[in-house]
């Protein structure tokens, strides 16, 4: 089983993991989302962010306007705070940033729940990468980040995937118990 499904491991983990883990507890961030049942995703769980990373919170929402008045409510007087409602994959997607401490904070929310949101399978798939290969593989991934590059399109790269990386990563054979992870 993977340990992303609370922050737990965040306490435990790098200096920056730890930094977060502090942030999220400090700010109460998890708990005033816990309706939306918040999973942290991303670079920072898996260790291999940069100083720019964010920390990406992904949300299940039922109602995106409603999502987005208590996001201002409860964010709207935080350091650079903005929220759109957008569409992502035919679907209405909230998304809201703002700073806490230094630290850019970023809250996605859908109508899916979070563990089938394409952040969460992607975090989970490269996680599944990054334990297949050595460290070697994951500092190139961490310098390919440092350059710019988003952190899908670096896996592809270095795995030799052709394609758009947000769904060819999706497809990459691994091998997995089925109680892990099932899309």
């Amino acid at each position: 089983m993977y340990p992303f499904t609370t922050i737990d491991y965040l306490e435990h983990g790098n200096q920056r993991q730890k930094q977060v883990f502090k942030l999220l507890t400090k700010y109460q961030l998890m708990a005033k989302l816990e309706k939306y049942h918040p999973l942290v995703v991303g670079t920072i769980p898996l260790g291999i962010d940069v100083p720019q990373s964010d920390v990406d919170i992904i949300c299940e929402i039922k109602d995106p306007d409603d999502f987005r008045k208590d996001l201002q409510s409860k964010f709207g007087g935080e350091k650079w705070f903005s929220i759109k409602k957008t569409d992502l994959h035919n679907k209405p997607t909230i998304v809201c940033r703002f700073e806490l401490e230094g630290l850019p904070i970023e809250v996605f929310g859908q109508d899916m729940p979070t563990e089938k949101q394409l952040a969460f399978r992607h975090m989970i798939i490269e996680y599944h990468i990054l334990k297949k290969f050595d460290d070697d593989f994951k500092e190139k991934i961490i310098e390919l980040k440092r350059e710019g590059m988003k952190t899908e399109p670096a896996f592809t790269k270095l795995l030799g995937l052709e394609g758009n990386p947000y769904l060819v990563l999706l497809d990459y054979p691994l091998e997995k118990r089925e109680d892990e992870f099932d899309f």
